[in-house]
C-alpha cells in the first residue's frame, strides 16, 4: 500500500473536524485525528497557521478600512489587532477606524487606549497605540 492510500485511509476512518473535539480515548483531536493533548503542535506547524491566519486577517483589513493614508507599519497595528480581535472585533472599533481613514494616527490611537481590549492586553494596546502615532514598528 502506498503512503497516499495510506493517507487516504486515515482521512476516511478519522475524518475531518475543522474544530477540537474529544475524540472516544478522551483526548483532545483536531483535523483527522490529530491527537493535541499527547502529540500537540510543532513550531514549524504553528508558523503555518500563524501565516494562514495573517493573510485572512491582511484580507480584513484590506476590504474593509481605507489605509490610503497607513504606512506599513499602521497597517500592521490593524492587522495584528484582527488577529487578536478578530474581524468583528476589529470593525467594532468604529471611531478608531474613522480616524485611521482619515489619516488621525493620535486620534486613532486615543481610542485604541480607551476601550475595554486596552484593559485586557495593556502591554499589546500600549506598544500598537505607539506604533500607529509614529508609524514605525515597535519591538520589546
Amino acid at each position: 500500500m502506498s503512503i497516499q492510500n495510506t493517507v487516504e485511509q486515515i482521512k476516511k476512518h478519522e475524518g475531518f473536524r475543522s474544530h477540537p473535539y474529544y475524540c472516544t480515548a478522551k483526548k483532545l483531536t483536531l483535523g483527522y485525528g490529530r491527537n493535541l493533548d499527547d502529540v500537540g503542535i510543532s513550531e514549524q506547524e504553528a508558523e503555518i497557521l500563524l501565516q494562514n491566519d495573517l493573510s485572512e486577517c491582511k484580507a480584513v483589513v484590506k476590504r474593509n478600512i481605507d489605509t490610503r493614508y497607513c504606512n506599513d507599519a499602521q497597517v500592521g497595528v490593524l492587522i495584528n489587532m484582527a488577529y487578536n480581535l478578530g474581524a468583528s472585533g476589529l470593525m467594532a472599533f468604529q471611531k478608531m477606524l474613522a480616524n485611521v481613514e482619515a489619516g488621525d494616527f493620535q486620534g486613532a490611537a486615543n481610542e485604541m487606549l480607551d476601550s475595554r481590549w486596552a484593559q485586557q492586553v495593556p502591554n499589546r494596546a500600549e506598544e500598537l497605540a505607539k506604533q500607529m502615532v509614529l508609524g514605525e514598528w515597535q519591538r520589546s
